[in-house]
Parts: structure tokens; C-alpha cells; sequence
């Protein structure tokens, strides 16, 4: 059968999958970053699984791998194949894409792309919207920060310095009470409603360092009004974050995933009414969970791998 290698590289685990034409997993493996051994030990553990993924597809299926496909955090530079910089694996202007071609033989195509953008790529096409009318949809992951992919006719916008989709990074309040982002600036959407944001204003709001966006979306629905009224300041300020998003870009469809999307109804019924009270003259996308939970990271590789193989250049990337 055939067959593509797919890894999605993440700061504690590496999942991998070898996925046939058709998107199927043929074959699932995870293990850990090990990013406590530096850079270069990721780098090699990288390559090791990706060799190892090799020797089991022509084991199981008598054929090499048409292709492979990887997803990395960070800044990436995916028209040149470079993992250009992550903060939380600790490298920088590593060529990837060249050395995961070099250790699966030269002749294997390798397509490089961002974690978000990638697993956004996989829900927009085969996930979330592959049942609607997704040509132009936005996914948003709400994890410890916030980030975004920009799908357009079934591929994701790189914008012209590869950054674009950061909607974290969208100010969404002003003045000097806005908390600090990492990035520098103030009042960025990540600071008020991603999971780590909701995690530190819970629990100032119960005085209990433990507690976190989880327990969070539990007493919101248990009705705890201390609850609610952090849980609606995030809302609130999703809300105006998406709505910014969504008056740019005019997407037929809106797709929030990451780990505080987990809280089901307890976010998308509020958020929906948010999005809703502050649209004037756009038009109201569909306000949709992600569906293919941590899987979409390797899928969305798999896609760039099977997208190599449709056209002439091994550039591909999202």
C-alpha cells in the first residue's frame, strides 16, 4: 500500500503515523521530545523515528514511503525547509527538510510546516469542514497561547514573512491595567482567553495556585458565579479578537480546537451570542469545534507528504 511518513514535533511529545491515500493511519507512535537534552538530541530523535517509520512502512507494506511530511512550533521558514526558531526545543535556522531527505535515502520528497498551521490545514480539509463550505475558513487553537491558520481553496496563507494567522497577537484591550504579552505588547487576545490565561485568572478568583481552565468550565457549568465571570471576560474577549479576524478575512467557517475548545457547550454557546452582539454589517460564519483532536498535527503533515506527490515542486508547506 502506499504509504506517507507523517510527525508532528511538539515541546514534550513527538507523535508520528504512517497515513495511506485515502488519510487513513495505518500506523500511530509517540514518544518524547526529550528536549532536556538540547536541540541537537531533538533533532536526532527526529530523524531516528522518521528512519524507524521508514523500515516499518516497507516491513508492513512492502514499499518505501512516497513521501513525508513534518510539523514543527516556532518560526518556520517552510519555502526554504528551515525550523528557523522555537523557544521551547531551543534551536534555531535548523534545515529540517534537508536532513530528514538526507536520512531517508535522498529520494524521499519532505515537506516542512508550522504545528498550528499544519493541524489547521487537516481540519479545514478532512476535519472540522470538510462537510461545509470551508473554501475560506479560519481555525483558531486556544492552548497555553493562541494561534491561528488562514485556509484559503484548501491550502493555508503563509502571508509574505510566514507569520500570518497569529491572532494571539491581535490587542484586543488597551490602556496600562492590559496585561503583558510575551511578545511585548499589551492587552493581546492570548493574555486574556487562552487556556493559561483562564488557568491564572481562576485562580486568583479562588485563590488556589492548582487550579485551571479545566476546573474552570466545570464550576461554569456547575453555575459558580465567581466562575462565570471569568470564564465571560474570556469569552468577551475572544469574541472581539474573533470578530477582528473574521472582519479581514470573511471566512465561510470558523473552527476552534485546542484545549479549552474541550469545554464543548460551556464555550460555544456563549461564544457564539458574543460573536453574534458584535457583527454590524459582516456576515455571521459557522462557529464550529475542531474534530480531530491531538491527531490533526500528523494529518495535516500527512497532507503536505500526499501534496508533494500532486505537484512538481517539494516546497509545498502551510
Amino acid at each position: 500500500m502506499k504509504h506517507v511518513i507523517a510527525l508532528d514535533v511538539g515541546g514534550t511529545a513527538i507523535k508520528a503515523a504512517l497515513i495511506g491515500p485515502e488519510n487513513q493511519l495505518l500506523h500511530e507512535a509517540r514518544r518524547p521530545t526529550g528536549r532536556d537534552r538540547g536541540p541537537d538530541a531533538v533533532i536526532t530523535g527526529i530523524l531516528d523515528f522518521a528512519a524507524e517509520l521508514q523500515e516499518t512502512g516497507r516491513s508492513r507494506y512492502g514499499r518505501p514511503a512516497e513521501a513525508a511530511g513534518v510539523a514543527v512550533p516556532g518560526i518556520v521558514d517552510d519555502k526554504a525547509g528551515t525550523a528557523v526558531y522555537a523557544a521551547n526545543l531551543g534551536w534555531r535556522d535548523v534545515p529540517l527538510r534537508d536532513l530528514l531527505r538526507e536520512r531517508l535515502g535522498g529520494g524521499t520528497p519532505v515537506a516542512l510546516g508550522h504545528d498550528v498551521r499544519t493541524g489547521g490545514l487537516a481540519e479545514g480539509r478532512i476535519g472540522a469542514g470538510k462537510d461545509a463550505d470551508a473554501d475560506r475558513f479560519l481555525f483558531v487553537a486556544l492552548g497555553t497561547g493562541i494561534a491561528g491558520a488562514i485556509g484559503v481553496d484548501g491550502r493555508i496563507e503563509q502571508g509574505a514573512h510566514g507569520y500570518a494567522g497569529e491572532i494571539g497577537h491581535i490587542s484586543v484591550r488597551s490602556g496600562p491595567d492590559a496585561p503583558k504579552c510575551g511578545c511585548g505588547g499589551r492587552g493581546c487576545l492570548e493574555t486574556l482567553a487562552s487556556a493559561a490565561a483562564v488557568s491564572a485568572a481562576w485562580a486568583r478568583a479562588v485563590d488556589d495556585p492548582a487550579a485551571d481552565a479545566a476546573g474552570c468550565a466545570e464550576a461554569v457549568a456547575a453555575g459558580d458565579p465567581r466562575a462565570r465571570a471569568v470564564w465571560q471576560e474570556a469569552v468577551d474577549a475572544l469574541a472581539d479578537g474573533l470578530v477582528i479576524g473574521l472582519t479581514l478575512l470573511d471566512p465561510h467557517t470558523l473552527i476552534v480546537g485546542g484545549g479549552l475548545a474541550e469545554a464543548g457547550e460551556t464555550l460555544f454557546t456563549p461564544l457564539r451570542t458574543a460573536v453574534a452582539e458584535r457583527i454590524t454589517f459582516q456576515k455571521l460564519p459557522r462557529i464550529v469545534p475542531a474534530a480531530l483532536g491531538d491527531t490533526a498535527g500528523c494529518l495535516g503533515a500527512g497532507l503536505l507528504a500526499w501534496d508533494l506527490l500532486s505537484t512538481d515542486s517539494t516546497e509545498v508547506s502551510a
